[in-house]
């Protein structure tokens, strides 16, 4: 997910007693007395406690979307990401993206698996095809029908939803959805009606919300989706702070930053038992072009599987 002027939160000032009241109370640590070492031992702490989920970073320095990525890398990265999650959640299903959820199931993960959809027909059959395949195969525990796909405006309502009611037809018993941001649910009643579980993008950052805000933000946001799910489950798809790059008016990118959304996302994470899944393991290069700057630094690990913020 990016900025883009014409998608705009609909959350202002008055909702966060109505969308985060049921969470607010969890505020998070006050890091403005914390020293910036005992910051990273907080972080370090918080990695090593683990955590819900991760998205997996499949590209490499050098590697792009359309790359075919081989089994030895994507098992190298899960071995580096597999003790500190539970589960792993992939983008697609073709190209060597269909390697992640066989390995992580083979090392004990669960998977969240996406077809990535767009606007071409002919990709978006193959994604789908791979998709029951897998499921079928028991690499899937949870099934996402498209990422953004309304957010990004490349199918209509009905294109998106022919596909979703085409992977519960074919996966009867595994749970379907389909991600989007947050604010998507409540504008688009049809798709959150076929959806079995609400998979919702929550990016502070890209609203362009102060550090010191974030989490209050980001509750009210899980909180919007929450109720427009109208009592289905709500899991937070996406969720990060860069680490450098750039700020998008009051959200600044930095490894401070980053580590203090971390450690306070991953807290009220456990504490509220909310399943998240954090963007993302590693840095990826490629994506300095479609997002700017920090597209390139969302990752818990360095572009070269360095872990950040741990001076060896």
């Amino acid at each position: 997910m990016s900025y883009r002027k014409d998608h705009q939160s609909s959350i202002n000032e008055n909702d966060y007693t109505q969308y985060a009241g049921n969470y607010i109370q969890h505020a998070g640590i006050d890091f403005s007395a914390v020293p910036t070492k005992k910051m990273e031992q907080l972080w370090r702490d918080t990695l090593e406690k683990g955590m819900h989920g991760l998205c997996f970073s499949m590209y490499e320095d050098g590697q792009k979307p359309g790359d075919i990525i081989s089994k030895e890398q994507v098992n190298r990265r899960i071995q580096i990401i597999k003790r500190y999650t539970k589960w792993i959640r992939s983008f697609s299903c073709v190209e060597g993206n269909e390697h992640i959820p066989r390995i992580a199931h083979q090392n004990g993960l669960k998977t969240l698996v996406g077809a990535w959809l767009g606007n071409d027909k002919t990709m978006n059959d193959a994604e789908i095809k791979g998709l029951i395949s897998l499921a079928k195969e028991g690499c899937v525990d949870i099934a996402a029908v498209g990422n953004e796909v309304m957010y990004r405006g490349d199918l209509t309502e009905d294109e998106l939803l022919n596909y979703i009611n085409q992977v519960k037809e074919a996966l009867p018993g595994i749970p379907v959805g389909y991600v989007d941001a947050y604010y998507e649910f409540s504008h688009r009643p049809r798709i959150t009606e076929a959806c079995d579980v609400i998979l919702s993008n929550c990016y502070p950052y890209w609203e362009g919300c102060d550090i010191n805000h974030s989490l209050a933000h980001m509750q009210a946001m899980f909180g919007q989706a929450t109720h427009a799910g109208n009592g289905k489950k709500v899991i937070i798809t996406e969720t990060g702070w860069p680490s450098e790059g750039g700020n998008l008016k009051g959200a600044f990118s930095s490894r401070e930053n980053a580590m203090k959304y971390f450690i306070n996302a991953q807290l009220w994470s456990a504490n509220d038992n909310i399943d998240m899944f954090y963007f993302s393991s590693f840095d990826e290069s490629w994506k300095v072009g479609a997002e700017g700057d920090v597209g390139a630094y969302w990752g818990l690990w360095d572009k070269d599987e360095k872990l950040k913020f741990i001076d060896d």
